[in-house]
């Protein structure tokens, strides 16, 4: 989600947010990893092997002694306090989607990979303004017609901190006017301008910051190079299985709210912080609180990237057509 500081207005907003979270961390600096901590590279299998599979993302994860740093799977239970949502880091499990989307140009295919962790937990130094349950990340694959990954974005299932990264497979007429092919940076981290061309013989490697699960840095290299030794396997299941998660005596659950004013958000993740720093700027509550995406015909809960109002539906992630375009990119 990314707040506009090429205004006057959008540069006010975002010094006085600097100055609250002085404030309130003394340290709003990115938490640094160490070389030595466990690390999980986490491998997304399905059998038979099907075209989503190949081309889904090898996360890797530092720090994965800690459970809320390891993806795992959602799972509903009832509670003395009622229905509970919850990620379980024992069961790693890729969430996979499947969305063909057209422009004025061309057809093209999304595959779309969600995974979840338990939570960013509370932290005054480094600063957490994100700190709450139930937390996603969100990869985008998209492909052309005849099945070439041409972009990957990647962002967190609140809409924040998103990034989009074209393969030298798409032409640079497609790319927004002035666009940087050696790095981009995203609210402090750096990511690459561009990608090499791959096929479903590489591996795209997506490294995700401990603590925030924020993505760190994303490559390509060749699929031999993983040793099955090193690597977790994770299971596939339907993005739209998180609709129908298994409770008691054979009942199913939502992992989303079903009911205004929470609808298409997900259960347990709302975002104190956010909610008490961002819901002015962004007219929204619920800022930071992640969100269904894929399918907004039963939620009407728009996938937006941008914290401006008025860019609310055009910065909509759920048309990523849309999308696209709002951010200058022109396939």
């Amino acid at each position: 989600m990314i707040l506009d500081s090429a205004t006057p207005h959008g540069r006010c907003v975002l010094i006085v947010l600097a100055m609250m979270l002085s404030a309130l961390s003394g340290c709003t600096g990115l938490q640094q990893t160490s070389p030595g901590r466990s690390e999980f590279i986490v491998v997304a299998a399905s059998v038979p092997p099907d075209r989503q599979a190949v081309f889904a993302p090898v996360f890797v994860l530092p720090d994965a002694g800690r459970p809320y740093n390891r993806i795992g799977k959602v799972v509903a239970q009832i509670t003395t306090n009622g229905e509970e949502i919850t990620i379980d880091p024992d069961q790693p499990v890729v969430y996979v989607g499947r969305f063909p989307f057209s422009t004025d140009k061309d057809t093209y295919t999304n595959l779309v990979y969600r995974v979840h962790f338990q939570k960013i937990p509370w932290s005054l130094v480094p600063f957490h303004l994100g700190a709450g349950s139930n937390v996603g990340l969100l990869v985008v694959v998209t492909l052309s017609g005849n099945g070439v990954p041409l972009l990957v974005t990647t962002v967190n299932t609140c809409g924040c901190y998103v990034a989009i990264i074209p393969t030298k497979s798409l032409p640079p007429e497609n790319y927004p006017r002035g666009w940087n092919t050696q790095r981009q940076s995203v609210y402090g981290e750096a990511l690459p301008g561009i990608l090499p061309a791959y096929s479903g013989n590489d591996a795209l490697l997506v490294r995700v910051r401990p603590g925030v699960h924020r993505v760190m840095d994303v490559r390509v290299i060749p699929r031999r190079r993983l040793k099955e030794k090193e690597t977790v396997q994770a299971r596939t299941l339907p993005l739209n299985s998180l609709r129908h998660l298994p409770l008691a005596q054979g009942t199913t659950t939502s992992m989303y709210y079903d009911t205004w004013p929470l609808r298409g958000h997900v259960k347990g993740a709302i975002k104190p912080l956010e909610s008490l720093l961002l819901s002015l700027v962004s007219l929204d509550f619920y800022v930071g609180m992640d969100k269904e995406y894929g399918d907004t015909t039963v939620s009407g809960n728009p996938f937006y990237t941008s914290l401006r109002p008025w860019n609310r539906h055009a910065s909509d992630m759920n048309n990523f057509a849309g999308f696209l375009r709002f951010w200058g990119w022109r396939l």
